[in-house]
């Protein structure tokens, strides 16, 4: 006998895809440990504007176009095979447009932010490096040995000691498009692929009961497994649930982590709360002559920025923070989501204008809000994420 499904047994896989609204090959296909996932797939509501001799609506032909929506909430999860793209790779490379993997390396000495490796070590400005527990991001490549990074390792680096392998992920001009599978049980529930999703807006939450992740944007097209037929998609069947053995779900506590803002980045241990959006300014060809499917995404100009609060305090590098407001100084912010090897992932700001604080009263404590403040860069730079 039919019985209700519970919305907890469901399951959740992204991909990128080979082409645009082309789905993912299943295979390649990551699971994540998604929160919610709230999608919209409705055809243009259309006005008749004939005379049809009543007042009763007449109804419209079928055949219009679809415009399809989404929002996906997922948590922050581990990175424990380090062979393979994290499980947020695909969604993370949607929304920026490029990705770069560095497979770790020895450290010989280390100096504030300079380290120096003990082979090539082949970064580029903006991976990540991690170490002991830290996150940390490159800023400038001195020679083929020698980088320096946006702030010194908290408890160093010294010879001998072992960089981890980190996934980074950098904007590019031209955007990909990603797959997202939903998955239910029992097994012959309806189960949703979400095609040529194109990421418009990330957010990432600090400081909350769990480190979170949010995407949201359009999409090319919403294929169930009750109503599907041979070709969507480019795909002769819907697809099986890939097997999910082997899935990391250690997902990481709000308020483990780090933050260093500043003109020369302190390390702040009174950060409140931090959020930081990311938009694409997407706009799908959806309009054109003989489709009723979007047939392409067209990113347009980014938009990164911050909200974070601080505790208001008496010391200089709290103090500095208001003083570069008031004189329209960047800063560089960077936020570490989690504090263990494997449990890493953080963004990286490089120059940010941050906006006159509001003193929040409201509390025991009084709380300068930082909000609405703008990363800005000189070329596709402006924002860096990576794991480790």
């Amino acid at each position: 006998m039919a019985s209700y499904i519970s919305s907890n047994n469901n399951r959740f896989y992204v991909g990128l895809e080979p082409a645009y609204g082309v789905a993912a090959p299943v295979a390649q296909a990551v699971r994540i440990p998604a929160v919610s996932l709230k999608t919209k797939h409705q055809r243009d509501r259309l006005s008749r504007r004939d005379k049809t001799g009543t007042r009763t609506f007449a109804g419209i032909p079928a055949g219009g176009r679809f415009k399809t929506t989404f929002e996906l909430g997922t948590y922050m999860t581990g990175w424990s095979d380090t062979a393979r793209p994290p499980a947020h790779g695909p969604l993370f490379e949607a929304a920026l447009g490029s990705a770069m993997q560095f497979a770790g390396a020895q450290v010989s000495s280390s100096s504030g932010t300079q380290v120096t490796f003990a082979a090539p070590h082949g970064l580029t400005a903006g991976q990540g490096v991690a170490a002991n527990g830290e996150m940390r991001f490159v800023t400038g490549v001195v020679n083929s040995t020698k980088v320096l990074v946006n702030a010194p390792f908290a408890w160093g680096t010294g010879a001998g000691q072992t960089v981890r392998p980190t996934y980074s992920f950098v904007p590019a001009a031209e955007l990909k498009s990603a797959s997202i599978l939903d998955y239910w049980s029992p097994a012959d529930a309806v189960h949703r692929l979400i095609t040529g999703a194109a990421i418009n807006k990330v957010q990432l939450d600090v400081n909350g009961d769990f480190h979170e992740f949010k995407f949201s944007g359009a999409a090319a097209d919403m294929i169930d497994s009750t109503s599907f037929s041979a070709g969507q998609a480019g795909l002769d069947q819907f697809p099986v649930e890939p097997s999910s053995v082997g899935f990391d779900y250690s997902i990481i506590p709000g308020h483990l982590g780090q933050a260093w803002i500043g003109g020369i980045p302190d390390q702040f241990f009174t950060l409140a709360s931090a959020r930081v959006t990311i938009d694409n300014n997407v706009d799908l060809r959806a309009r054109e002559y003989g489709s009723t499917l979007p047939r392409v995404l067209v990113p347009g100009e980014r938009d990164v920025r911050v909200d974070f609060s601080v505790y208001a305090q008496t010391d200089a590098q709290t103090k500095a923070l208001y003083q570069a407001a008031r004189q329209e100084s960047p800063l560089s912010v960077m936020f570490q989501l989690g504090q263990q090897n494997g449990q890493l992932c953080a963004v990286y700001l490089k120059s940010v204008l941050a906006e006159v604080p509001e003193f929040n009263d409201s509390e025991n404590r009084l709380i300068w809000q930082f909000r609405n403040c703008r990363a800005q860069g000189s070329g596709d730079d402006e924002v860096a994420i990576a794991f480790g």
